[in-house]
């Protein structure tokens, strides 16, 4: 698969969050997603450990959520672990993958935060830029913003906000069970992202592509 090289991942922190700024006002976050076209969607997920930063791509078809193809690339872990900045401890690796990739998936959905973010610039954003396909970032822990607990069944959600803008949703994904955290990366926009991962989260709390994800990057970081 074919990827834009926007710019160098070795900057400073000072010069990350000058770059994360620049590119925010070059987001689409308006674009519903034709889920009657979508045909692919790849989970996105990435473990560091001991040093070793394993970056995996899950590409499932869809509606049915087959297996298609997996795609992992471990690289030394060269960043330093910075809030707001995740994106370039882990992009390297991320883009590596991608470049690997046999299937260009319609849709990316990523263990991690799109819009949801101080700068608006979490990884399903940024690397939305990157990839100029539609991303969804989903988080399993709070990181900004305000909200109200949703409703106890599944599909409801409520707006959370940040110094007074909707930044995503806190989504029901099952009942009796912790709801996870929605925004929009790239050229989609939050109800169809919604839609989406609602049709791909058939059985437990995460969407079936990022837990087929995490498995594969946590297997790619075993060792031995």
């Amino acid at each position: 698969m074919k990827i834009r090289q926007l710019h160098d991942w070795d900057l400073s922190p000072k010069d990350a969050v000058a770059l994360q700024k620049k590119l925010a006002t070059r987001l689409v976050s308006s674009s519903p997603l034709d889920l009657h076209r979508v045909r692919t969607v790849a989970g996105v997920d990435v473990s560091v450990k001991r040093g070793l930063t394993c970056a995996c791509v899950v590409v499932l078809s869809f509606p049915a959520l087959e297996n298609i193809e997996t795609v992992c690339m471990g690289q030394a872990t060269s960043y330093p672990y910075i809030p707001g900045l995740l994106t370039f401890r882990e992009g390297p690796a991320l883009v590596a993958a991608f470049r690997k990739l046999r299937n260009a998936p319609d849709v990316f959905i990523f263990d991690g935060m799109g819009q949801m973010h101080p700068r608006r610039m979490g990884i399903a954003a940024h690397l939305g830029l990157w990839l100029g396909r539609p991303t969804i970032g989903c988080g399993k822990r709070h990181f900004i913003g305000e909200y109200q607990q949703p409703g106890n069944v599944k599909g409801s959600s409520a707006s959370v906000t940040y110094q007074g803008e909707q930044v995503g949703l806190v989504l029901r994904t099952r009942p009796n069970v912790k709801p996870i955290y929605v925004s929009v990366g790239h050229l989609a926009d939050i109800e169809s992202a919604v839609q989406l991962l609602l049709a791909c989260t058939p059985k437990f709390r995460l969407p079936l592509p990022i837990r087929m994800a995490h498995r594969a990057a946590s297997e790619a970081c075993a060792p031995g």
